[in-house]
């Protein structure tokens, strides 16, 4: 199984504007019609529309996964990124609820990511007579290493190569856009403020102004 590191290597949304002319008959004199300010609601999230926080809003308040389905992803996500020294697993990032969002704002996940949870399971309930929330954990890791490794999986485990490639893309963004992946895991902090303590004292001695206030 590729886990975290393997992650981590792979390659992971216009305003237009009018004017309105006004027209004039000939020997009238010209009249500008102007329009009545309209207010546009400040977003809570700035450099995000108010109506994008209505839809997000909107779309978390829905569900698309049942219980069922919501178990099955908090399995394979944490198979896919469990937790480690660094960091919590991809359930402590809220990955399942990130899928849960995603699959309903990006609507063509919903039909693969519902067929593959179908799939594993049936495939899960042939061989050890379960469905994959009830396997063990060994029988969980051997049906994931059966579609884990496009290169080297057997023909009649496509479908289920698909639908594991579609989970790992999805639960790696989730994860690696979460404040838990970026900050914990990649250690990336963004642009942060400098505090100026002044020239450094070996740049000044190199240009001979040690002596001299700055």
């Amino acid at each position: 199984m590729n886990r975290r590191d393997s992650l981590k290597a792979i390659g992971l949304g216009t305003l237009s504007t009018g004017l309105l002319l006004g027209g004039c008959k000939p020997k009238e004199k010209k009249q500008t019609v102007k329009a009545p300010p309209q207010e546009i609601p400040a977003a809570a999230d700035p450099g995000r529309q108010s109506w994008e926080e209505e839809r997000d809003k909107a779309l978390q308040g829905e569900r698309f996964f049942t219980p069922a389905e919501m178990a099955t992803i908090t399995v394979l996500v944490d198979i896919i990124i469990p937790k480690d020294d660094v960091s919590g697993s991809a359930t402590d990032a809220k990955v399942p609820e990130f899928i849960e969002f995603i699959v309903k704002d990006i609507t063509e996940h919903q039909l693969p990511i519902r067929g593959g949870l179908r799939w594993l399971d049936m495939q899960c309930l042939t061989r050890y007579n379960a469905v994959f929330t009830a396997c063990t954990q060994k029988q969980q890791l051997e049906m994931i290493d059966r579609i884990a490794y496009p290169r080297t999986a057997k023909p009649d485990m496509q479908q289920g190569v698909s639908f594991f490639n579609r989970m790992r893309d999805l639960t790696a963004t989730g994860f690696f856009t979460s404040e838990m992946g970026m900050l914990a895991d990649l250690r990336y902090a963004g642009n942060t403020p400098n505090q100026w303590t002044g020239v450094p004292a070996d740049v000044l001695k190199q240009y001979g102004l040690e002596d001299v206030k700055i």
